[in-house]
């Protein structure tokens, strides 16, 4: 097979489990793995399948045939270039395999390969407003947050303020609302010197209102759906893929969660009355789902918000819930999300960028 260097860290064999292909994707920094029998090629995985999988309920200890999508479009060793290009570009395909009339892979190209030339995103674009969370004092990163505030710091050359605002900005999102408290004048002055000028309302929160109390004070200015972020970590995940999600689902609000395992080094033993042994599980694996900070909300949900009262977005969580609303969440990869409320976080993130 032509090409074969490029995918020979992107194989994964059919019958090994869904968390393994995630894991893979990870330590690649890559978004599919190509999936086999043997030597037979079943297709392609995605970290979109994935996600769609854990929506449903997937276990993800079970074998990726299990959520294998096997009617994806591969093209054919008959197409041409132009053919295959056109197709890729339509369907926005980054990758595709190209099989003879055997399913056999003879060639893959992806999308770097066949448009050498700058191609705009034709993805639709959605314009929500995106509310920062920017008031907190950042403690866990003293002594540099003694001098600057948190969404201050630098990752790279710009900091993580600018870098989260340039992804919302990347997808359409143009309107900022900035809750802001510890530091605030240093942060409006940053801001003001970029040549680069971001559409900001801030809003002062006088006193600890809690991870989303100070939201209260956006009553009336607020219409849409909005996204609500932290200051403190960066997301890789497309967010016109959670607001997607978050639309079709029919959510009150949508929860971007992390995919995180642990895995026991040893046998686990469950035991039962008299201390007899149930069942032994060797080395077993756990997944959770962790909070990230980042959430979509519609806009009626500001009015469930107390004024000026000590309110954490949780306390939000159940009280949708509580009266039999939609809280739905959308998982992203553990190496998609990139947190710095810590020092060890934040020297891992710097390096990473």
């Amino acid at each position: 097979m032509n090409n074969i260097s490029k995918i020979e860290n992107k194989i994964i064999s059919i019958n090994d489990s869904v968390i393994s292909a995630l894991k893979q994707m990870d330590g690649h920094r890559t978004k599919l793995v190509f999936v086999f029998d043997k030597d037979k090629f079943e297709g392609i995985l995605t970290i979109g399948d994935i996600q769609r999988a854990i929506i449903r309920q997937a276990n993800l200890s079970d074998p990726v045939s299990a959520i294998l999508v096997k009617d994806k479009i591969y093209a054919s060793e008959n197409d041409s270039l132009e053919q295959i290009k056109t197709v890729m570009f339509k369907e926005l395909i980054d990758c595709m395999p190209v099989l003879n009339a055997d399913g056999e892979i003879v060639d893959v190209l992806f999308w770097h390969d066949v448009f050498t030339e700058k191609v705009e995103d034709n993805r639709p674009k959605i314009d929500l407003p995106v509310v920062i969370m920017a008031g907190g004092k950042g403690t866990r990163l003293k002594p540099i947050t003694n001098v600057i505030p948190k969404p201050l710091v630098p990752v790279g050359d710009k900091t993580i303020l600018e870098v989260i605002m340039d992804q919302f900005e990347g997808i359409g999102c143009k309107k900022f609302y900035m809750s802001v408290n510890y530091k605030a004048d240093m942060m409006e002055f940053y801001l003001s010197l970029l040549d680069h000028k971001y559409d900001i309302e801030f809003f002062m929160e006088n006193k600890p209102l809690g991870t989303i109390g100070s939201v209260s004070f956006l009553k009336g200015k607020i219409t849409t759906p909005f996204f609500v972020s932290n200051c403190d970590s960066i997301n890789e995940q497309d967010y016109r893929d959670v607001y997607d999600y978050h639309v079709n689902n029919h959510n009150d609000m949508t929860i971007v969660t992390m995919v995180k395992s642990f895995k026991i080094p040893y046998g686990v033993i469950e035991t039962g009355e008299d201390g007899l042994m149930v069942s032994l599980k060797e080395k077993p694996e756990h997944t959770y789902m962790v909070n990230t900070g980042v959430y979509i909300l519609n806009p009626e949900l500001i009015d469930e918000i107390p004024e000026g009262q000590f309110f954490h977005i949780t306390h939000l969580m159940e009280k949708v819930k509580a009266r039999g609303g939609r809280v739905g969440c959308f998982p992203v990869s553990e190496e998609a999300w990139k947190d710095m409320g810590e020092w060890p976080e934040y020297l891992k993130m710097i390096k990473v960028l």
